[in-house]
């Protein structure tokens, strides 16, 4: 009796925080709709660029697939890899004490802590976009760079593999510095929109502020196919660390086009993205070769 109230307390409470996680999906989709909208119309990198561009409909399921699936699976593979290590240093594993983070770091202000993960977590994130690129990595990667029209939707295009690792890779040393784990959480809807902002149809390049902020021009450039953008700006949040490695690209008067793959061909369906890292093997090969076949017409 005592197990299933338990039970039904925590099916509840993950109910309600699911319930909690689609509602800020959605209000941030209607509030980013309009402004970014706006901002689209109003400074457009790629004039007449049609809003119901090809894969609209399927990047609008990613908007709400990615964190209300995507990033429930984040939270898992990161548990999977430092409750052990939690275990193994003897640290506490009462969710307060996880929560509160641990050492020096973790007596600061969560919004000091948060700026630290943020910056810690960039540069970290640098190194993995770095690696998405690589022959090992880039059929997962592959799937966020497939749209050929860009807007701010395009942001959440995403191979769940392909986020596990980004996440796990910059969530590591943000926890082992002692860092809260929610720091970040105190600024995860400006986060998002940001991110959703830098992908969209905007022209700005932030003058001379360029180097200090990722601007959409910036972000832009990364996702061209023009060879000048190939390997160029892989920080997500600051362009310094691009400075630093020699992969900074931003040419004035010049705004990016020609987005989308090279050489390579994206199905449009989101369940032929999903198995487009595994396509070299057999069996994917004939469904989605059967898949393929069944949607023509």
């Amino acid at each position: 009796m005592l197990l299933d109230s338990f039970n039904g307390a925590l099916i509840l409470s993950f109910a309600t925080g699911l319930l909690s996680r689609f509602q800020r999906t959605l209000l941030l989709f209607v509030v980013l709709t309009v402004v970014i909208g706006f901002l689209e119309k109003r400074f457009p990198s790629v004039r007449n660029q049609p809003k119901l561009r090809r894969g609209v409909w399927l990047d609008t399921f990613y908007w709400f697939f990615t964190p209300m699936v995507v990033q429930i699976l984040d939270i898992v593979v990161i548990a999977a890899l430092f409750l052990p290590l939690y275990v193994l240093l003897g640290r506490s594993l009462a969710l307060n004490d996880i929560l509160t983070g641990y050492g020096p770091l973790s007596h600061l202000p969560i919004w000091q802590q948060g700026l630290i993960a943020i910056v810690v977590g960039d540069f970290f994130g640098y190194w993995v976009h770095r690696l998405n690129h690589s022959r090992q990595l880039w059929d997962y990667h592959a799937i966020h760079h497939s749209g050929e029209q860009m807007d701010w939707l395009t942001a959440v295009r995403l191979h769940p593999v392909n986020d596990a690792i980004a996440k796990a890779a910059q969530a590591s040393p943000v926890l082992l510095l002692g860092l809260s784990p929610v720091a970040v959480e105190f600024y995860v809807v400006f986060l998002s929109a940001y991110v959703a902002m830098i992908h969209g149809n905007i022209r700005w390049t932030y003058g001379p502020f360029r180097y200090v902020l990722a601007s959409p021009a910036f972000h832009r450039w990364h996702h061209t196919r023009e060879k000048e953008g190939h390997g160029k700006n892989f920080s997500g949040l600051f362009p310094i660390f691009d400075l630093i490695f020699g992969t900074f690209h931003m040419p004035k008067g010049k705004q990016p086009s020609n987005f989308g793959l090279e050489g390579e061909t994206m199905p449009d369906s989101f369940v032929l993205q999903m198995l487009y890292p595994f396509r070299k093997y057999r069996a994917v090969q004939r469904w989605m070769g059967k898949r393929q076949a069944s949607s023509l017409p």
